[in-house]
């Protein structure tokens, strides 16, 4: 199965070349679905119809669906809100707050995630698009299964090690503490709900499998943030294989006014074209009508593909490269653009056998291969868009960091 994911800043369209790829690909003959994961929808509206949590019939072979995050609450979390209702009770709180603390931080994003995964494996379609929500929330969707993935082994040994043969046993004689523990079925749904999104980075991290297109227009603060997120989807392994820029004024638009905005978009192209280069660029006009429907959303696409086929992956780039530069001296270089250009902190902590980077406001955790294990981290320096990281043996002293 092929996922496409669309993501940028908020109101650049992408719902729209969205939904404009989930057309052209059904109407190639693939089946496909597409979903929303943006709390704020309008995928329903770019289709000028009305979706729901679950897939709706758009029209043949296309289906569409507007994750909702208290009708998957309802099925996949119900007996845990159930006991986060009890603990608040039992404290003395009633009322609306009972119900908003089985919403945990997270949650959306969560449901999200198990969805793909669920599409993925059931093979119903051959394509899943993927409306993300702006480029944060989008950003802190792929970042959480590393956040819960710790918790979720915490929460499976403190089951197995402590509640199970200790504290649960204990709090059938113990009526107060009886009201705290939770029962088994409580551990089972959480531990269902955090296992439905294992694996989900290895998924979205397989560019055979899993593409993301950036959507931006041609703004300053549009490109600078579209920087930032590929600077962090290459982070996280993840490949961008298209950039669409929406909404560029024609030749033919006319008058004082606009002669003066085609001048600052061109400006802004150019710096487009020379920033993300080499990966594809596309350029979308800003149409005469509001994009609705499905004949306007057939129009986007016609541009947008020209002809080619929306599930072809137009680029690709390996994000991580080791290269041996001598006795026992090794070099780890990730693909990591614009850190420089946008200033943003990076760094680089060793702990055993594994790298924590942190660029920005988001860290990933990185396992060494066997043969780096065992050494460590002499210095770090950013290279024309690569973080280089040398590692040496650990007798050995660390090469001398560069100034600046």
């Amino acid at each position: 199965m092929r996922n496409i994911v669309f993501t940028g800043k908020g109101g650049v369209g992408k719902t729209s070349i969205a939904a404009a790829t989930a057309l052209m690909a059904a109407e190639s003959g693939h089946r496909t679905l597409i979903i929303s994961t943006d709390p704020a929808h309008s995928l329903g509206d770019s289709f000028d119809m009305e979706l729901g949590p679950s897939p709706v019939r758009i029209a043949d072979r296309l289906y569409g669906q507007e994750v909702s995050v208290y009708g998957d609450m309802s099925l996949n979390w119900e007996i845990v809100r159930e006991h986060f209702a009890h603990l608040m009770q039992v404290q003395g709180i009633e009322g609306i707050y009972v119900e908003e603390m089985g919403v945990l931080p997270g949650m959306e994003e969560l449901f999200s995630l198990s969805h793909i995964k669920r599409y993925n494996e059931s093979n119903e379609y051959d394509l899943l698009v993927v409306d993300c929500a702006p480029t944060g929330e989008t950003l802190r969707l792929l970042s959480l299964p590393e956040t819960f993935g710790w918790m979720l082994k915490l929460m499976r040994n403190l089951e197995k090690y402590v509640v199970k043969p200790v504290i649960r046993p204990l709090a059938k004689r113990v009526s107060r503490l009886h009201d705290y523990v939770p029962d088994v079925d409580v551990y089972e749904q959480v531990d269902s709900l955090f296992s439905s999104i294992e694996g989900i980075i290895d998924l979205l991290s397989d560019g055979t499998r899993t593409t993301v297109r950036l959507v931006m227009n041609p703004e300053k603060m549009v490109i600078k943030e579209s920087m930032r997120a590929l600077t962090y989807l290459n982070l996280y392994g993840i490949t961008v294989d298209q950039i669409v820029i929406n909404r560029v004024y024609t030749d033919d638009a006319d008058g004082e006014f606009l002669k003066e905005w085609k001048e600052i978009q061109r400006g802004h192209i150019e710096e487009i074209e020379r920033s993300f280069a080499p990966i594809p660029i596309t350029k979308v006009p800003l149409f005469k009508r509001e994009v609705l429907g499905i004949d306007m959303l057939r129009k986007v696409g016609q541009v947008v593909y020209a002809g080619k086929n929306p599930l072809d992956i137009f680029y690709h780039e390996e994000h991580v490269s080791i290269r041996k530069d001598g006795e026992g001296l090794y070099t780890v270089k990730l693909r990591l653009p614009f850190v420089f250009d946008n200033r943003m902190e990076a760094s680089v902590v060793q702990v055993g056998d594994s790298l924590t980077l942190r660029i920005g406001n988001y860290q990933k955790g990185v396992v060494l291969p066997v043969f780096l294990a065992g050494m460590r981290v002499g210095d770090a320096r950013y290279e024309a868009g690569w973080l280089a990281i040398s590692f040496t043996r650990k007798e050995q002293a660390p090469p001398a960091v560069p100034e600046g």
